[in-house]
């Protein structure tokens, strides 16, 4: 998989919660963020089979 890069500008609190968040995990910030993106958009492709299931069954 190819890698491309985003930057991101953010207030310095934002950036420390982020920090914190990713050491308690053993984490870098990017990688915490990256995780966080896939598990987001994980979250989302799966509602969306979720819904065209129940569309299917015409449970909605």
């Amino acid at each position: 998989m190819s890698s491309t890069v985003l930057s991101l500008r953010m207030d310095g609190e934002l950036l420390d919660r982020l920090r914190q968040h990713a050491a308690k995990r053993g984490m870098s910030v990017q990688d915490y963020v990256v995780q966080t993106l896939i598990r987001d958009d994980f979250d989302e492709r799966f509602k969306a089979a979720v819904d065209e299931t129940e569309k299917f069954y015409g449970l909605t």
